[in-house]
């Protein structure tokens, strides 16, 4: 079953991930990292429309990983760093989360273990084999 986002945070947070999930979306984050670019000079690297290309930056834009900014004819791209810092924020939920879920399930194995231990009727019958 999947279940869509209820509210904003959840939605931004699935753009977020979306648009860091394609491996282009990633390279042109990383270049913009290194200063702003042009969309015409981002197209330039790559073997696909310029169309294509500005539909990239589009999702990385929805996603706020980059801003556009129009300087006469160009449009300039540029990294957000505040958004890889939301992602990161994101990540590190999911992890604390699944992490205190390991941790109960840890527990809970370990309580189960030291109930078994105590060499009660089960582990006699388990010792005796299926003939007594």
């Amino acid at each position: 079953m999947v279940v869509d986002g209820t509210d904003e945070a959840d939605r931004a947070v699935d753009r977020l991930f979306h648009a860091l999930a394609d491996a282009t979306r990633r390279d042109m984050l990383r270049r913009c990292v290194r200063g702003e670019l042009s969309v015409s000079r981002l197209a330039a690297a790559y073997p696909m429309s310029f169309a294509a290309v500005q539909k990239h930056v589009t999702v990385l834009e929805r996603a706020g990983l980059v801003t556009k900014e129009r300087r006469g004819r160009e449009q300039l791209v540029r990294t957000d760093p505040d958004a890889v810092a939301r992602a990161r924020q994101a990540l590190d939920a999911l992890e604390s989360a699944w992490r205190a879920r390991v941790d109960r399930m840890s527990g809970l194995l370990s309580e189960d273990d030291g109930a078994d231990t105590g060499g009660g009727p089960a582990h006699a019958r388990d010792r005796k084999g299926p003939d007594g």
